[in-house]
């Protein structure tokens, strides 16, 4: 059953790759690469629960808390430079 979520999870991880491939805006893909770092520590969670092991779920819970604030000054300097 665990297996099921997980794939699906994986399944649900690619629309946000799909969508930055098929697009050419920057902030379509800084969204969807904001969404797939989410995914991503939420699987790590999901899989830290699983195999019993924190110390995956604490790298997992930093990603979710600090991962996406580079992102959001990557998006604050593109648009500065956008600016000038």
């Amino acid at each position: 059953m665990n297996n099921y979520i997980l794939i699906a999870m994986i399944l649900a991880l690619l629309i946000p790759v799909y969508e930055a491939w098929q697009d050419d805006d920057i902030w379509q893909k800084m969204l969807a690469f904001a969404s797939i770092a989410t995914k991503t520590s939420i699987m790590m969670l999901l899989i830290s629960v699983l195999r019993d092991d924190w110390s995956i779920g604490v790298v997992a819970v930093i990603i979710l808390s600090v991962g996406n604030a580079g992102l959001m000054l990557l998006a604050n300097l593109i648009k500065r430079l956008n600016e000038v």
